[in-house]
């Protein structure tokens, strides 16, 4: 009887001890399985955390290349218009203009002397009989010929054209006039020739700006055309 009792209690006894090695080897593997899983989710958290950073580090190159991108393109067009700003203020034709070129100031407006009855009523500038005159702004032609145009044997041949507004440019002691009245001239078109015709003690070109056609209404002119932007 006590042989059985004996040999059952060696059996539970190693049937214990195989349940505990068993039992404890099964822990240690689901020890062992909770690190590996938890290594293998740092190392997915880790990835995916390089892979945002590359995202964005990319998103940020892109980005500022189309800045730069951009940049030069608002330079190009801000040349572009600049040039064609240029371009056309140089090709579009002055407002005024002077009445010949290559000229010297002589006499002035107001000036005091025996050449004229009263103060000088223009401004003379000086240049060779023969000298391109031109109008100094567009206008219709309303005095052309001898006699001062009507202003009198001073002026020799002399032409006044209406610019409007009030407004009237004269030349005189010119040695040919090119154009008649009623005539409508552009700035800068050739009207006449300089000469030394009437009350002149030397070539050039006597040049008014005045109210109205006729003598007496002048102003300077001088001042009249810097004002207008032309350099005198």
């Amino acid at each position: 009887m006590s042989q059985r009792v004996t040999s059952r209690s060696s059996r539970t006894s190693q049937l214990r001890t195989r349940a505990t090695v068993l039992a404890a080897g099964l822990g240690v593997s689901v020890a062992l399985g909770a690190g590996v899983a938890s290594a293998a989710d740092t190392t997915a958290a880790s990835g995916a955390a390089s892979a945002v950073q590359a995202q964005a580090a990319a998103q940020a190159k892109v980005a500022k290349a189309e800045a730069v991108k951009a940049e030069k393109a608002a330079k190009a067009a801000a040349a572009k218009k600049a040039a064609e700003k240029k371009a056309a203020a140089k090709k579009a034709k002055p407002s005024w203009v002077d009445p010949v070129k290559k000229y010297t100031l002589s006499a002035s407006f107001a000036q005091n002397g025996g050449m004229w009855a009263h103060k000088h009523s223009g401004q003379d500038f000086a240049v060779p009989s023969g000298t391109q005159v031109v109008a100094t702004h567009g206008g219709t032609v309303v005095k052309a010929g001898g006699n001062g145009a009507g202003d009198g044997p001073a002026y020799g041949n002399a032409i006044v054209i209406k610019h409007g507004n009030g407004t009237y440019s004269q030349y005189a002691h010119l040695s040919k006039v090119e154009v008649r009245i009623g005539q409508i001239v552009k700035t800068g078109q050739e009207i006449a020739k300089s000469g030394n015709t009437g009350n002149s003690s030397g070539p050039h070109l006597h040049f008014e700006i005045r109210t109205t056609p006729n003598y007496g209404s002048a102003v300077d002119p001088v001042k009249f055309l810097r004002a207008k932007g032309v350099t005198v």
